[in-house]
């Protein structure tokens, strides 16, 4: 037999990332739980990034088994922590990456069915899906989940049921080699988005999660969380989707503008459009504000494609930073 024939393909190294601030009393457990060997998979690693914490989480962490702590010296919030875990992950040269939180909300044990699709090369991202509806959440946690879910779905073509906004998700390294949060609030929402419109296969993989009662430590306020996530929403998908959203805005315009026009000219040949000229001035002032729109849309587009540029010369780019021998 010759050596090339010989030869075995690696297995595949996960990595998996846990953001955490002020989180002494869970950590511990979501570590432990992690589990340390799955069928298909050579080795696993725990990276903890340590959002700028003022209790023992960064000593908890490392007893428990973390194999690195990152920390940051001051708060920066989760799209950060998020960001700097996933650069950690894949300079330790991960083939898959599993994100999850500190706050033991997920099923840690429930990593292998979480990869399963990516190890059998069905898929670039995952998404440990809770079901919303049947979790005990307060009032405002529930229907802002589950409003904001339904709203990425629709925007993003996602397929029907995926939790948007859970932080059990797995990732390839090349999906993750493009992910790129502009965001500086949160990351779940904008990078379905980003995944969806760069061609990327997403698996739903329903997996219950815990009851966590109190409020998250890397999202200050549940309200704020909520208006800021749908700002991440709207910004996301202006910002990959351009052409369609400012088409639909200038049309929206330029049909509003068009019915009092009609109204006024309709008059007018009755012999009674004299007394409705706020017709033809609201009219044209929508009909001006649509035609602006939709010049614009063609500059989004333009400035769309230097992005796509951009972010080709960033993926490139971190494949040589991240380079595995």
């Amino acid at each position: 037999m010759s050596d090339a024939a010989s030869e075995t393909t690696p297995l595949p190294k996960l990595v998996v990332t846990i953001p955490a601030h002020n989180e002494e009393a869970d950590v511990a457990a979501v570590i432990r739980e992690i589990p340390r060997q799955i069928a298909g998979v050579g080795k696993v690693e725990v990276v903890v990034l340590d959002d700028g914490s003022t209790d023992a989480t960064v000593k908890v962490a490392l007893e428990a088994g973390a194999d690195r702590v990152i920390s940051h010296k001051i708060q920066k919030g989760l799209a950060s922590s998020f960001r700097d875990a996933v650069s950690e992950a894949l300079s330790r040269d991960a083939d898959i990456i599993v994100n999850t939180d500190a706050d033991n909300h997920y099923d840690q044990s429930r990593i292998p069915d979480l990869i399963q699709p990516i190890l059998e090369g069905q898929a670039d991202i995952t998404i440990g899906s809770r079901n919303i509806t049947e979790l005990p959440m307060r009032f405002i946690n529930k229907w802002g989940n589950i409003v904001g879910s339904s709203l990425v779905r629709t925007l993003a073509g996602l397929p029907a049921g995926i939790d948007v906004s859970t932080g059990f998700r797995a990732y390839t390294r090349e999906a993750a080699l493009g992910l790129h949060v502009i965001s500086d609030h949160t990351y779940t929402h904008e990078t379905l988005i980003a995944a969806m419109e760069g061609g990327l296969t997403i698996v739903d993989v329903p997996i219950p999660a815990r009851v966590v009662t109190r409020p998250s430590r890397l999202i200050k306020g549940t309200t704020s969380h909520i208006v800021r996530g749908l700002r991440v929403i709207i910004r996301s998908y202006a910002i990959y989707q351009p052409l369609r959203v400012f088409l639909t805005l200038a049309t929206v315009l330029i049909i509003a503008g068009m019915v009092p026009m009609i109204r006024f000219l309709v008059l007018f040949f009755m012999d009674d459009g004299g007394g409705h000229i706020q017709s033809l001035i609201a009219g044209s002032v929508l009909l001006l504000v649509g035609f602006q729109v939709l010049i614009l849309s063609l500059l989004a587009s333009s400035i769309a494609w230097n992005r796509k540029m951009i972010e080709e010369i960033l993926y490139r780019a971190r494949r040589n930073d991240y380079n595995q021998d």
